[in-house]
């Protein structure tokens, strides 16, 4: 699937709208217009938390005044996160039953999607049953943040076990073009100020940033459609990294089928394209199957966010 123009969703009474949202705040952030339009006209909202936002530490340290923070002390800062995240859907209002947290690790999605049980396509594809959303506001695949990419593959992978095509809408709040001006949703007065009253909630995100947060917040909101890509889409790669970086690289490929792989740069499955390019030669690419592929350093840094991030192939 690719992103195309952002056009508004038809919205009705019959509306069920599930909001995933890998940490508290990207349901307000990115989608607190569009919740509070589906409530206004009689729809159904459930957001789907995937973490309780756990590992963010500096915020941490400077409301708690600590260095050391530990299990207990990673917890409790989750727990105060959700509960942000309740009163802030409450503020839009969300009732509290409509949350619905998977408490899985905080920069620990794109973990989940690499473990070999593959559960974690599973424990979404029970949420998704459940709830029988038509449309679906998700993280953009090339959303640089690792839990934000990771938790559109993981969707994707759980749709296709259902075989379930509800509309999807990406979002993007880390990335080229998050701080651009951009065609989106602008709300009324009244929407801007309840979105802005629940970004409030979010105190333990507001102390060190709260200037970035209020601004991303005011933007207006834009939900590209996620259509599918034809058949006899190019396998290429996006990138062409240099030689010096070979042996610091990773490529990880994953499919909706649920098939997910690691290598090496160097033993990863790729021949040229013949104009400086690369393919990948990957038996799932070649029978024509949704293929996800990520670009990374196999290094460690204190830098969160993907260089190059996922792509569609």
């Amino acid at each position: 699937m690719a992103l195309s123009a952002p056009t508004p969703p038809s919205i009705t009474a019959q509306t069920r709208l599930l909001v995933v949202a890998p940490h508290p705040d990207d349901e307000t952030l990115a989608n607190g217009l569009l919740i509070q339009r589906v409530l206004a006209v009689g729809g159904a909202v459930r957001v789907l938390l995937l973490t309780d936002g756990d590992n963010n530490p500096w915020p941490q340290r400077w409301l708690e005044r600590r260095w050391f923070i530990g299990a207990a002390g990673r917890a409790r800062w989750g727990s105060r996160r959700r509960a942000e995240c309740g009163e802030a859907l409450y503020r839009l209002g969300v009732p509290p039953s409509a949350l619905q947290p998977l408490s899985w690790p905080d920069m620990g999605v794109l973990d989940r999607l690499l473990q070999p049980d593959r559960q974690a396509p599973a424990e979404l594809a029970v949420t998704l049953a459940d709830f029988a959303p038509d449309l679906i506001a998700m993280p953009a695949l090339t959303d640089r943040h690792p839990d934000h990419g990771a938790a559109h593959v993981l969707v994707r992978m759980a749709l296709a076990r259902l075989g379930y095509t509800p509309t999807l809408l990406g979002y993007l709040i880390h990335g080229p073009g998050d701080a651009a001006p951009e065609p989106g949703s602008i709300g009324t007065a009244a929407e801007q100020a309840a979105k802005e009253e629940a970004l409030a909630a979010y105190g333990t995100q507001l102390a060190l940033s709260g200037e970035r947060f209020r601004r991303l917040a005011r933007r207006p909101e834009r939900h590209a459609s996620i259509a599918s890509v034809s058949s006899a889409a190019d396998r290429g790669l996006p990138w062409r990294p240099s030689p010096l970086l070979w042996p610091c690289l990773r490529l990880t490929v994953a499919t909706t089928s649920g098939e997910v792989r690691q290598w090496p740069w160097r033993d990863a499955p790729l021949r040229r394209d013949g104009h400086g390019g690369w393919q990948l030669d990957w038996p799932a690419a070649q029978a024509n199957e949704v293929c996800f592929a990520r670009l990374s350093l196999a290094l460690p840094s204190p830098w969160i966010f993907d260089h190059w991030g996922w792509r569609e192939i």
